[in-house]
């Protein structure tokens, strides 16, 4: 026995070495390759990653399934995932061109840019209440020709330097970017929309002259993302009441979310009223969906 292990000792210990460098060779490897992940990791954070605009846009595999499953059950459409995979694609796109950023998680984003064509509003007749830095319009825009509706964009926003809502004043944007008309039309130039199909009202949705310049307009979808305190939704809503056309989709921002109960006390109490014209079609993420008679 003595004898066997001395002769099989140096054959052992050329196997040794031999798994040794193997091993050293594999790990180098990894380690070579792990750094490269890194390096493609951090270029993805900076084109996707939160920083200028307070969420990332790099939606897990689970978020984007979720999104379509709430957008197939609010619209019927069999075709929802590749809906939202769209919307996606044109949220990156249009808000990497321009400047500033788009309110809000990706997933509510995406359910509203999803959502909206697909429920087959009657015209493309926009008025959207409260733009931020306009690339959200913009975005929809590009959706609604994604399912053949024509489009023509009305905005109403006072176009502040300083937000305001429930209480909260806000003078920095977390893009760093300030906030004023030159900067919104830029951006609507950026995403596509045409001169010619855009009209932006500066000023609030309670304002007078507002009201008396789209009196009479029967608008096909209706944007609720201006004053989230329930006072404000329901003043909102209120106009809306005159102003959407028959079967009209009206979206309703931040619908269940924590940050803003306000808005989902006025919508519920507006839905309660047996005078409203406004049905709840469902929800997706935090965003209500309703239906104009």
């Amino acid at each position: 026995m003595s004898l066997l292990r001395r002769t099989a000792r140096p054959l052992l210990r050329r196997i040794d070495q031999r798994i040794d460098r193997k091993l050293r060779k594999e790990l180098s490897g990894a380690k070579d390759e792990l750094k490269l992940l890194k390096e493609q990791r951090h270029l993805v954070e900076l084109l996707l990653g939160p920083d200028g605009r307070r969420f990332n846009r790099h939606p897990t595999p689970g978020a984007i399934s979720a999104v379509a499953r709430q957008v197939g059950e609010v619209t019927g459409e069999k075709h929802a995932r590749r809906a939202v995979v769209q919307a996606y694609r044109t949220l990156v796109e249009v808000e990497n061109r321009g400047v500033g950023r788009i309110a809000g998680g990706t997933s509510n984003i995406l359910g509203k840019l999803a959502t909206t064509p697909l429920l087959r509003p009657p015209n493309g007749d926009i008025l959207e209440i409260g733009t931020l830095y306009g690339l959200f319009a913009g975005c929809l825009a590009r959706q609604m020709l994604r399912a053949g509706i024509p489009y023509q964009l009305t905005i109403v926003d006072p176009i502040a330097p300083v937000q305001l809502q429930e209480g909260m004043e806000i003078t920095v944007d977390a893009s760093g970017t300030p906030i004023n008309e030159d900067i919104v039309r830029a951006n609507l130039h950026y995403a596509g929309v045409l001169p010619d199909r855009v009209r932006l009202l500066r000023g609030y949705s309670t304002d007078a002259d507002i009201h008396a310049t789209l009196s009479g307009g029967k608008f096909g979808v209706i944007i609720v993302d201006g004053d989230h305190s329930a006072k404000g939704v329901e003043a909102d809503l209120e106009w809306v009441e005159e102003l959407a056309a028959p079967g009209a989709v009206i979206v309703v921002d931040d619908y269940d979310d924590r940050v803003w109960p306000g808005v989902t006390e006025a919508t519920d109490a507006h839905l309660a009223r047996s005078d409203t014209r406004l049905t709840k079609i469902g929800k997706v993420t935090t965003s209500a969906f309703l239906r104009a008679s």
